[in-house]
């Protein structure tokens, strides 16, 4: 059986940074309640992590599609 060659689109990149962030930064808010004990201040840093965070992802999973190594073709 022949496995045809895969690729990430860039959409799909940027829903996959999307949906880890989502859980990446309910953590961080809850991390940063805890230690602030302030839900705004927590929810503050929660939103500006959010969209720095999804951004270096999606350029990270951009950089690592144009790299070849470590990857093969199944054909």
């Amino acid at each position: 059986m022949t496995t045809p060659d895969i690729q990430d689109s860039r959409l799909r990149s940027l829903l996959k940074g999307i949906t880890w962030r989502a859980g990446g930064t309910l953590t961080t808010i809850t991390v940063a309640w805890f230690i602030t004990g302030d839900t705004s201040a927590a929810m503050q840093i929660g939103f500006i992590e959010v969209f720095a965070k999804i951004g270096i992802y999606y350029l990270h999973e951009r950089v690592w599609a144009q790299i070849p190594h470590g990857t093969f073709s199944r054909r």
